[in-house]
């Protein structure tokens, strides 16, 4: 076994090809464990898609063999992007106060898969070990429990200092609180906007998020109520918007990147997802038929100046693996490392956005 300074004198010398100073410098270095079964790394690079990585991780195993000996065992150099913080919480700021960053998952229209999208990304996430929250705002319409395979579940209730403090739901290593965990299943939700509102702040203040490095907010589609209690009653870091190709989508869908974009609500989007992009046929995983239209998210994107995060194929697993409470972003599959790609590029955009633009402010609506 080697101690920490051994390892960190050797790391020394690896230099980033492109910034010119070694990795340790650069605050690449996040974990160093050594143990009987070798010595196990944590590298957090500033962009998750760093072209030199591979390099690295080489020049690392060669520098430590050659510092260390010969015999040394490198037996893993996990990569996990670095988490910007988006903003400095007033101490008095009842809502959330443990979150760093808190996104809003959108939609012009419902049926675009939003949903799916906001719950593979979280899962995403927290595989690349992430603390995750997903929040399901979409009140009247919550289908979170159905893909946590969690419709009978409860939220347990516990008293402190006088307050009622709600347990998430924890699976797949993301907390999750939805108002389907409230709600039979089978009753509709018949609520005006003030009751729903009211109900949103009570899970976003009783809910017992702890510390987390992403909350999720899986919002009703269109624009509503819901969207301007969240903005009000926290400072959303930014807003993702998904659609699908298909013309009548990409109208809503520019609608709801121009709500996020307006003087008064002022959040930042940090991008497009096409959902459905295309349909792949699981006897033909090489064909692709675009049955809603090719790359209109796309020219979306590119007519709004916002980013393409990514495109998510119509497969039947990603239908049936959310129908089942098991999604697909939980095995290492070609439709599970779709979202894989997409945490990816949502890390990285929302590190740009915190660390080139101000902390976002709760929105002041008169």
């Amino acid at each position: 076994m080697f101690t920490n300074d051994q390892i960190i004198t050797a790391l020394k010398k690896v230099i980033h090809p492109e910034k010119g100073k070694d990795i340790v410098t650069l605050g690449m270095v996040a974990g160093i464990e050594s143990g009987e079964n070798g010595i196990s790394l944590i590298l957090e690079p500033e962009r998750s898609n760093d072209p030199f990585l591979t390099s690295i991780k080489s020049t690392i195993v060669k520098t430590l063999k050659e510092s260390l000996g010969e015999e040394t065992v490198i037996s893993n150099i996990d990569v996990r992007p670095k988490v910007v913080v988006g903003k400095t919480k007033e101490k008095n700021d009842e809502f959330l106060p443990g979150i760093r960053n808190i996104i809003a998952i959108s939609s012009g229209k419902g049926g675009v898969g939003k949903t799916t999208v906001a719950v593979n990304l979280a899962i995403a996430l927290a595989r690349k070990g992430f603390k995750v929250g997903l929040l399901d705002a979409d009140v009247f319409g919550p289908s979170v429990p159905i893909m946590f395979d969690a419709g009978k579940y409860r939220p347990d209730v516990k008293n402190e200092n006088g307050k009622d403090i709600i347990i998430p739901l924890t699976k797949y290593g993301v907390k999750v609180l939805s108002t389907g965990f409230f709600v039979d299943p089978a009753d509709a939700v018949i609520w005006r906007g003030p009751m729903a509102s009211n109900f949103l702040k009570q899970l976003m203040a009783q809910g017992d998020w702890g510390s987390l490095d992403y909350l999720l907010v899986d919002l009703p589609p269109g624009t509503s109520d819901i969207h301007l209690t969240l903005v009000q009653e926290v400072a959303v870091t930014g807003a993702i918007v998904v659609s699908t190709p298909q013309e009548v989508s990409l109208a809503d869908a520019l609608k709801g990147i121009s709500m996020f974009r307006s003087e008064r609500i002022s959040v930042p989007v940090l991008g497009l997802v096409e959902n459905m992009s295309w349909f792949t046929p699981a006897e033909l995983p090489q064909n692709r038929y675009y049955i809603f239209g090719k790359e209109g998210g796309k020219k979306l994107a590119e007519k709004m100046g916002v980013p393409l995060l990514g495109q998510i194929p119509l497969v039947q697993s990603i239908c049936e693996s959310g129908d089942k409470g098991r999604p697909v972003a939980l095995d290492d599959t070609v439709e599970g490392n779709a979202f894989m790609s997409l945490a990816n590029e949502v890390i990285e955009k929302v590190n740009q956005r915190n660390t080139e633009h101000r902390p976002t402010v709760k929105v002041q609506i008169n």
